[in-house]
């Protein structure tokens, strides 16, 4: 595909291509993914999404909304134009369809999410969801109403995969997938996991395919060691040695104290 995907790329390619899709932290990681031949990300909404859009102007970025950030529609449309400016193509939203139709309505293209939602996990717990017959129902009439508010995308995680495969086949709202097999419209995970920059809990879903975070203890422990030797060549004298400075003429040092002398 030439130039950036759209919502309307998207959907028409729905149910004849499975897409990749990355949440990136930095420019650095977008344009590696876009590299690799990843064109849609996600991010949050702080100082790393202009980075990204610089360094990934090819893909389609959903950039995620604080849950709690608004307390109206009218917030909800103000913030997600806010977003969608600083360089997003689609604003990821946990709040309730109540906030994501006021900013469907106005154009807004939004990115719902069903199943494990970790902003809503006290009514969950963290674990997969839709496993029993009752709780699957409960998470389809979520992702109806979230596709009667409008919603362009929506994530789906850690549900069964028959359960994501029944909202993929039946939505025309683009389904990203994370930890729900091969079922959805997209293959979904965090560059943390998969780059090994996460030093926490490993999700069962993800898979980690780099130690960054071995990497890293690494780098800083280089960091340290050269810090110490520059500290210690100070201490010692060896440093600054005379290629390092820069010095007056006799005749320039003259002029100046005769002058310094005035002040």
């Amino acid at each position: 595909m030439r130039g950036k995907p759209t919502v309307y790329d998207l959907q028409s390619a729905k149910g004849r291509r499975k897409w990749l899709q990355l949440h990136v932290d930095s420019g650095q990681e977008a344009a590696a993914a876009v590299e690799a031949g990843i064109v849609i990300l996600s991010c949050e909404p702080d100082h790393s999404l202009e980075p990204i859009r610089a360094a990934a102007p090819t893909a389609f970025v959903s950039a995620g909304m604080p849950h709690g950030l608004v307390s109206s529609p009218q917030e909800a449309i103000r913030e997600g134009f806010k977003i969608l400016k600083r360089g997003a193509d689609a604003v990821y939203c946990s709040h309730s369809p109540f906030f994501i139709e006021a900013m469907a309505r106005e154009g807004i293209p939004v990115t719902g999410h069903v199943g494990l939602v970790p902003n809503w996990a006290t009514w969950t717990n963290f674990r997969a969801v839709g496993r029993s017959a009752d709780e699957a129902l409960k998470v389809l009439r979520k992702a109806k109403d979230l596709e009667n508010a409008g919603c362009a995308c929506v994530e789906v995680e850690v549900v069964p995969v028959e359960l994501a495969d029944h909202i993929t086949r039946n939505t025309h709202m683009i389904t990203m997938g994370m930890g729900c097999g091969n079922a959805c419209d997209t293959q979904y995970l965090f560059s943390c996991d998969v780059l090994g920059t996460n030093t926490g809990h490993y999700p069962r879903h993800a898979a980690r395919y780099a130690d960054f975070a071995a990497l890293e203890r690494e780098l800083q422990a280089k960091r340290v060691e050269a810090l110490k030797a520059f500290a210690a060549d100070v201490a010692s004298g060896s440093y600054p040695e005379p290629k390092h400075e820069v010095h007056m003429s006799a005749e320039a040092l003259e002029g100046f104290l005769s002058k310094a002398d005035r002040l």
